[in-house]
């Protein structure tokens, strides 16, 4: 079965940088479009990064564009998130996820057929 795996969460303070993991198992990785969410308390679930199955093109949310950084690595069915000059309203769940049935990043997680369990980022102030 698909399996998404994160990794890399944790405590930081303000300013300080993270890289998130997502290792991804029973599927053509590189046959996914691939994102990541984030979840804040009392807050709906939103939209940071996607990444095309190539990695040729990707697409940050205005809130973390210049600061976050998607990518991956399609020989390790990898996704990252590199996560630099982060603010405490970064603070959240993070989820990855994995879309096989389209060819372009898309901003809704109802495109996502697949999950992972999520990482929490805590950023102190």
């Amino acid at each position: 079965q698909v399996q998404l795996v994160e990794s890399g969460g944790g405590l930081v303070q303000a300013g300080g940088s993270l890289r998130l993991s997502c290792a991804a198992s029973g599927l053509t990785f590189s046959t996914y479009v691939m994102a990541w969410f984030r979840q804040a308390p009392r807050k709906k679930r939103e939209f940071v990064a996607g990444i095309s199955r190539s990695g040729f093109s990707t697409d940050h949310s205005d809130s973390v564009k210049g600061r976050f950084a998607i990518s991956r690595d399609n020989a390790k069915n990898t996704v990252y998130l590199q996560m630099n000059s982060l603010k405490p309203e970064d603070t959240a769940v993070y989820f990855c996820a994995a879309d096989g049935s389209r060819r372009l990043v898309g901003r809704s997680e109802y495109q996502y057929a697949y999950w992972g369990q999520g990482t929490q980022v805590t950023v102190s102030s």
